[in-house]
């Protein structure tokens, strides 16, 4: 099997020190000897730890964010985009799971020029969700009575949790507990989930 390059061997050594002994209890030294480089090796790839730290936020924010896009603009009615949007959301915790856990333990040693553009991002993915249960509850797919911000913030919060419990080597896989995730989302919002249109979306019961 071929090695790994240099730039992933990084991050995967910097990501399981951060996650053990946290930001500030790793040296770059550290990293470069049990990424088996040099600092100069280190250095071409990032210009310190600072970015490093930052990369490891960056990657998961971006692809949700990219998810959710391409959510939004590949499929035609809010039902379809938020299911989308979950089942994406949720397999990123599996995608993964050790820069969300480092995000989470580490995020408030971001510095300001590299928080700026994570929150941006973050700020994104969140005003899309709006966007969707805004337009479901316009389009009446979604109950009227809802309100758009409570909603899609406990959407987020619910599935952002799921980094404190997720086990890759669990029973459920991730498409199984993604299934789950948007089953009971969908039935909280949704005007009619019998609707043979959105009861797609839904779990279906054992057949007997």
């Amino acid at each position: 099997m071929a090695e790994k390059p240099l730039r992933d061997r990084i991050i995967d050594t910097a990501l399981h020190l951060f996650e053990k002994y946290g930001y500030h209890g790793v040296t770059v030294d550290r990293i470069v000897a049990e990424s088996d480089t040099s600092k100069g090796g280190f250095y071409h790839n990032f210009k310190s730890k600072d970015e490093l730290l930052y990369h490891i936020h960056d990657v998961f924010i971006t692809y949700a964010l990219t998810k959710a896009q391409e959510a939004y603009e590949g499929f035609p009615t809010p039902t379809e985009r938020l299911y989308a949007i979950v089942q994406s959301f949720v397999k990123v915790f599996h995608l993964y799971k050790p820069h969300i856990t480092v995000f989470y333990q580490e995020s408030t040693y971001l510095k300001p020029e590299y928080a700026e553009p994570i929150n941006e991002k973050r700020e994104e993915f969140k005003q899309i969700i709006f966007r969707v249960i805004r337009e479901g509850i316009e389009a009446g797919e979604f109950r009227p009575e809802l309100s758009v911000e409570i909603t899609g913030m406990s959407i987020i919060g619910m599935v952002n949790w799921t980094y404190k419990w997720y086990n890759p080597d669990g029973p459920l896989s991730i498409e199984e507990i993604a299934a789950y995730f948007a089953d009971f989302i969908l039935h909280a919002v949704l005007r009619t989930p019998e609707n043979p249109a959105a009861a797609r979306f839904l779990l279906r019961p054992a057949a007997e």
